[in-house]
């Protein structure tokens, strides 16, 4: 008889990647689908399903889906995603609702992207035996996620760690520019689209180009502000970095370090995730198989919940 397949989805901000594993959790088969700018939110999450459709019938088709794990940027619920502005129309798609009608058969379980990436560095990558850990996000967009006991803080809306809404100024209100909009790697790529070479020479060439050398500078200043400000508050023994911008770790590294050391009492050290770049849909396939695994060895801790 056919064994039981898994799925794991991760919606990215600049990439949609997928895997399909196995029982014993060997992966068959990955696919990754680049983000089209010009997609609605529906046409962005059917491109998803349907080139997931095509990848379970590539690796496994004569095998059973038993579950599907799903991470996305925002919160994600039944009936909306939270928190999710980067592609017009997120935050209104019905996003465990309708991953259940694309996959009728399977369990669906759903998490926020960093959370899901958290997770799966507490219990395989960097932060295992760091406790209380800091995972900082820094991809397309801003988030960080905050790991005690083993277990990602959710928060009371599923909204903990998402400081790219932090104020950046006293008197700031709703209404001001959000931390993400300055400092992040969509934020960044906007700041050096009349540079040549973009974000690259922002991060690896501003010993170059004095231009790109300022506008580094104050995103490594603000970045550093507000993980001094989160280290303070949580005391954690580890911080560590995922999501793209980690492929510049050389500049990243200095500046992050100098500011824990010179502005927390009790400074942990910070180091690249163990998965940087893929820690998100590692973390959705942990999901799955806890879908199907026996109800003593799930972890819903950093789940935000799945259709009924």
């Amino acid at each position: 008889m056919p064994g039981l397949v898994r799925l794991g989805v991760d919606f990215g901000g600049s990439k949609i990647a997928l895997a399909v594993v196995d029982d014993a959790g060997e992966r068959l088969g990955q696919a990754v689908l680049p983000v089209t700018p010009t997609d609605s939110a529906q046409q962005h999450f059917d491109r998803a399903v349907a080139r997931a459709h095509r990848l379970l019938a590539e690796v496994a088709p004569d095998r059973l889906l038993a579950a599907v794990g799903a991470c996305t940027f925002g919160i994600p619920r039944v009936d909306r995603i939270d928190l999710a502005p980067n592609i017009a129309g997120w935050e209104q798609l019905a996003f465990g609702r309708r991953l259940q009608l694309a996959f009728p058969d399977a369990r669906i379980m759903m998490a926020t992207d960093v959370k899901a990436a958290a997770a799966y560095e507490a219990e395989h990558g960097a932060l295992v035996g760091h406790d209380p850990g800091l995972y900082l996000n820094l991809g397309t967009g801003l988030a960080a996620a905050i790991v005690t006991h083993g277990v990602v803080l959710t928060g009371r809306h599923g909204a903990a760690g998402e400081i790219g809404y932090n104020l950046r100024h006293i008197g700031d209100g709703k209404d001001e520019v959000r931390l993400e909009e300055v400092v992040s790697g969509k934020a960044l790529a906007a700041a050096g689209a009349a540079l040549p070479g973009g974000v690259a020479s922002l991060l690896d060439r501003a010993t170059d180009d004095p231009r790109a050398a300022r506008l580094r500078s104050a995103f490594l200043d603000e970045l550093a502000y507000h993980l001094v400000n989160l280290a303070i508050a949580v005391d954690p023994a580890r911080v560590v970095v995922g999501g793209g911008m980690v492929r510049s770790w050389d500049q990243l590294r200095p500046a992050l370090e100098s500011a824990l050391a010179d502005a927390v009492p009790f400074p942990p050290e910070v180091v690249p995730a163990a998965h940087p770049y893929d820690a998100p849909l590692r973390g959705a396939l942990v999901m799955a198989a806890s879908a199907v695994a026996p109800s003593t060895d799930r972890r819903p801790a950093y789940t935000e919940g799945a259709p009924a």
